[in-house]
């Protein structure tokens, strides 16, 4: 009896809009110990006490996102199940798949971006140019000769590298790796001269000079390596290096819930503390956009990425 009087009160309650009413997850479309990863838990951590409920991070990673991305899609839409994930997801697979399990329009409401990423173009520290220039005059005296690793065709250093390619008219061969974490270590062991990569993985190895900052993307130099030209102020603002985090709800998901996973989570990203030690001295640009601002984000970076999708050929492995 005393089942049936809280399921009824429960039900009335998440009639009138209160939320939430049960633990909320957290699914993360990545391993843990990434930066998605930490991120997501540090917000959970501190989501748990002013919600009153627990907040879990679940990870399930596979498939270029796709394995979180549709077991979110096909959960209840009681805004109990949040998807984390990354411009992959949305902006890029779309583009990239001939078939997905998830429409990206369809199946979801965008809730808050949380942070943007400006990745950096870097090269070995004995490779022949010290800048975009030099670059481009060594690939254009010798074509074919320099080459750049990735995490896989479709990977947002395979797409960079391509647009660069196409608008600077050059020849960069494509090195595929099989994993986000094994690129930059390719660039210090010298299997190949460049790579894209974010500043937190970048900034140690800078510093100790095992490689060497070319350019960065966004339309501002980054404040933790002001010396380092942007793509755009170099003449070359189609290419994208950015990547960001994002929150989502199944569609259907009641307004009550977006409305309060957006405000509580943008409180904490606002925090002073936390924003300048988890964030901004990790190289994230803090974001916190409304669902509304999201939306139309979405639709510009998912244009953006199918050109260079198809400027690419890029294909799903």
């Amino acid at each position: 009896m005393r089942f049936f009087l809280f399921l009824l009160l429960s039900l009335c309650c998440f009639a009138a809009g209160a939320w939430p009413i049960k633990p909320v997850r957290i699914v993360v479309a990545y391993p843990p110990g990434g930066g998605i990863d930490v991120l997501a838990r540090q917000l959970a951590e501190k989501l748990t006490p002013a919600w009153g409920q627990a907040v879990v991070v679940e990870n399930r990673p596979g498939a270029n996102t796709i394995v979180a991305t549709d077991a979110v899609a096909k959960s209840a839409p009681d805004g109990h199940t949040v998807l984390m994930t990354t411009d992959a997801t949305f902006s890029i697979n779309p583009h990239l798949y001939a078939k997905l399990s998830y429409d990206a329009q369809r199946d979801f409401t965008p809730v808050t971006m949380l942070v943007l990423l400006h990745q950096l173009l870097v090269a070995h520290p004995a490779a022949p140019f010290n800048d975009l220039k030099g670059l481009i005059e060594a690939a254009k005296a010798k074509p074919g000769s320099i080459n750049y690793a990735s995490y896989g065709s479709g990977s947002q250093p395979h797409l960079a590298g391509e647009m660069f390619k196409n608008k600077a008219g050059i020849e960069l061969v494509h090195v595929p790796y099989k994993g986000i974490s094994l690129a930059v270590p390719a660039v210090i062991a010298g299997e190949v001269q460049l790579t894209f990569a974010g500043i937190a993985t970048s900034m140690p190895q800078i510093k100790s000079g095992r490689i060497k900052a070319i350019a960065i993307g966004g339309a501002a130099r980054s404040p933790l390596l002001p010396q380092v030209p942007t793509f755009a102020e170099l003449g070359y603002p189609e290419v994208e290096t950015h990547a960001w985090f994002g929150l989502f709800v199944p569609a259907g998901s009641p307004a009550a819930a977006i409305t309060r996973i957006h405000e509580d989570t943008t409180k904490i990203l606002g925090e002073p503390d936390f924003r300048q030690k988890q964030l901004v001295e990790k190289g994230y640009e803090v974001v916190g956009s409304s669902p509304q601002e999201f939306v139309i984000y979405l639709k510009n970076d998912s244009e953006s990425r199918r050109r260079a999708v198809r400027i690419s050929g890029a294909k799903a492995e």
